[in-house]
């Protein structure tokens, strides 16, 4: 690779990762009720229940909610950190097997 692909590469990252970053902002802040299923029956129930039943709901979906986005972010970070493990220069000999 050349000095001016990889000065291009370097440039064109922190694009990338503001790109990454907009659009995260756009789903953020895009309407929740966009996003609900608006299931006639769940709606009812939950409308016609009390504060304590409400609460309940409410600390369910974030019991389900809350793992996986954390082990998302998690993934990530590990990648993120260990992305220069894997890679191999062009200065670097071939491997022996031809894969």
């Amino acid at each position: 690779m050349g000095e001016v692909a990889k000065a291009n590469m370097k440039r064109s990252i922190p694009i990338w990762i503001m790109g990454m970053a907009l659009v995260g902002l756009i789903i953020l802040l895009t309407p929740v009720l966009a996003f609900a299923q608006s299931c006639s029956l769940c709606y009812t129930q939950a409308a016609s229940s009390g504060a304590r039943m409400i609460h309940a709901l409410q600390t369910g979906i974030l019991i389900l909610v809350l793992p996986p986005t954390l082990g998302s972010i998690g993934m990530i970070f590990v990648v993120y950190q260990k992305r220069n493990q894997v890679r191999q220069d062009d200065d670097e000999p071939d491997s022996d097997r031809n894969w």
